[in-house]
């Protein structure tokens, strides 16, 4: 008894266990969603403040907003392009690495801008707009070439593969019209031996009973008797053949033979 309560406790501490696992599993899956959606309703709520304030705020106010919103824009870019892609080409680690070193000096450029865009001297705006301006557009840059290279190669691949892919079609196209070929050339010169045999079969049948036929009606009339003279056909036996379909003329002969015998 003793070993089945321990066996019992053992399984219910497993189930709840695994519970608790699963549970924090699943809390932890929903937070990451949470977070997720909260990070990309503020990154569109920004990009919206700043789009707003690059119309709103003429001068050196506006164009710290363009250029944090283009900053953005082409970080993420590049983000969703070499994530997107990493996965099918290992090639690509090494440029998610520089990426990411890249994104450190894009964070830290950007909190520049957020901190110039909040200052109230309009002086200090204009003197460390130049220096700004500068630095975005190397970051920009530099994103922009990852991104761009990225882009190429995998279409340089997939046009690699739709080549490689049409050219096995094109073999295979091939190959199929030649056994087509072949067999249609093997069926006709098996259908003309067929009808060559047929024919010659047709012929050599037909001789034998002409043959037949012939020694027939000779064996019938005695010998030394002398054969009738043909008899010249008149109209009535002309109108009265007529509907006759046209035989050969041994065969009437033969016919006409047995009728005089009879």
């Amino acid at each position: 008894m003793e070993a089945v309560a321990v066996i019992v406790a053992l399984i219910f501490a497993v189930l709840v266990a695994l519970g608790v696992i699963a549970t924090v599993r699943t809390v932890r899956a929903v937070k990451r969603g949470v977070d997720r959606t909260v990070h990309q309703a503020r990154r569109t709520v920004e990009d919206t403040r700043l789009k707003a304030r690059q119309f709103a705020q003429p001068g050196a106010a506006g164009e710290v907003a363009q250029l944090r919103l283009s900053l953005r824009t082409s970080m993420r870019a590049t983000q969703d392009a070499l994530h997107a892609a990493a996965p099918d080409d290992p090639s690509l680690s090494e440029a998610l690495a520089l990426f990411q070193r890249l994104s450190a000096h894009g964070h830290e450029l950007d909190a520049d801008l957020k901190r110039l865009e909040d200052e109230p001297d309009k002086t200090r705006v204009a003197a460390c707009l130049p220096e700004l301006r500068e630095r975005t557009a190397r970051v920009k840059d530099s994103a922009d070439s990852l991104r761009f290279a990225a882009q190429d190669r995998a279409r340089r691949f997939a046009e690699d593969d739709l080549e490689t892919l049409s050219g096995q079609i094109r073999m295979e196209a091939g190959a199929l019209r030649h056994w087509s070929d072949e067999g249609m050339s093997g069926e006709g010169m098996r259908g003309e031996a067929s009808g060559g045999g047929a024919g010659g079969q047709a012929g050599s049948q037909a001789g034998g009973q002409a043959g037949g036929q012939g020694r027939a009606a000779d064996a019938g009339a005695p010998a030394g008797e002398q054969q009738p003279e043909p008899r010249a056909i008149t109209g009535r036996d002309r109108d009265r053949d007529a509907w006759r379909s046209p035989g050969y003329s041994w065969q009437k002969t033969g016919r006409q033979e047995q009728q005089n015998a009879g």
